[in-house]
């Protein structure tokens, strides 16, 4: 098939790219590079796909040749809200299915700079479906997260619970994105299926996630910021184990005897871990202790995450990593990376 990955060059979108590509699908990967972390990172995520810094062009250099992408990964830089050259893309391209993994990303970010999440996360996700019904895509998979739950108190968060109060902007628009895809599945029968991720970690991580900031922080001599005094857990999933999920179901489409073709799901690994247990796998992989700095909690932030996958489980999910194997892999990633 001929896959259009959003977010290409972000943690999840390339991870999920090289599994496409390993299985033989054509892959067009999508991202508009913002520097909201290292765009280094994502340049080197690229590289791993076959793709230079120096060949990443933007659309308009890529549609002057007016020919469909002939290699097996291809890649664009540009905006999702852009309403005149998504739709291009699509009519060039014809895509089967598409994976939409791009988003502002990031829970306390989003108390700062609340534009960027309105224009990336609901705009673009709208144009998005404006070119899903247009271009009949036969399913479309989206990235919600765990942070629509908010500050739920149930022991596991199943898709179920009534999730009406947000309490990041983040949030907000993900549960935004699981409402635009019910009612274009409604309107137009549109295929969708939204996953709410939890907590995922693994080699070639965001920079702004605990696992990143604390290895980080240890490997150089430095504190590490603990929230909520450690009294946290978090519903950790290795990135491979994430993949196999959406593998599973870019093959599933929801049921077609179905009134709304319409699919929501966790994934997550399902057994969340505290905070300190993964502190104290980062601190055995790197083989140094932390200094720690016990602080309260952050806004928009929660005490713990834990996700009822049975639905995917249903489906042959499963998530198999357990939290010292993935750290060390991370590690292991993170000292190749940088050298150390």
């Amino acid at each position: 098939m001929k896959i259009l990955v959003t977010g290409a060059a972000g943690f999840i979108g390339f991870h999920l790219s090289k599994k496409l590509l390993e299985k033989g699908h054509t892959v067009v990967g999508l991202d508009n590079i913002n520097d909201y972390y290292d765009t280094n990172l994502k340049y080197a995520r690229l590289n791993e796909l076959g793709i230079s810094k120096e060949n990443a062009q933007n659309w308009n250099e890529k549609k002057s040749s007016e020919q469909q992408i002939s290699e097996k990964f291809s890649f664009i830089r540009m905006n999702l809200e852009n309403r005149i050259a998504l739709p291009e893309l699509f009519d060039l391209e014809k895509f089967d299915i598409v994976c939409n993994l791009a988003a502002q990303a990031g829970v306390r970010y989003s108390i700062e700079n609340p534009e960027s999440y309105i224009d990336s996360n609901v705009v673009g996700f709208l144009n998005l479906l404006e070119c899903c019904r247009h271009h009949k895509i036969d399913h479309l998979l989206y990235a919600s997260s765990s942070s629509v739950y908010g500050e739920s108190t149930k022991k596991v968060f199943s898709v179920e619970d009534r999730v009406d109060h947000p309490i990041s902007l983040y949030a907000a628009t993900k549960k935004s994105n699981e409402l635009m895809a019910f009612t274009y599945s409604h309107l137009y029968g549109i295929s969708t299926t939204g996953l709410r991720f939890f907590t995922v970690y693994g080699p070639w991580g965001r920079p702004d996630m605990a696992l990143f900031l604390f290895t980080e922080a240890i490997s150089n001599g430095k504190p590490i910021k603990i929230f909520n005094n450690g009294e946290m857990s978090r519903d950790f999933t290795y990135i491979d184990d994430i993949v196999s999920g959406i593998e599973i179901l870019i093959d599933k489409k929801p049921q077609e005897n179905k009134e709304v073709p319409y699919f929501l799901a966790n994934i997550g690994n399902g057994k969340p871990q505290p905070l300190m247990a993964f502190v104290e796998a980062i601190e055995n992989s790197l083989e140094k202790t932390a200094e720690k700095d016990f602080l309260p909690m952050q806004p928009g932030d929660v005490p713990r995450t834990s996700a009822d996958v049975h639905e995917l489980e249903l489906l042959g999910y499963k998530s198999t990593t357990e939290i010292k194997e993935g750290v060390q892999k991370f590690v292991e990633w993170y000292k190749k990376y940088y050298k150390s």
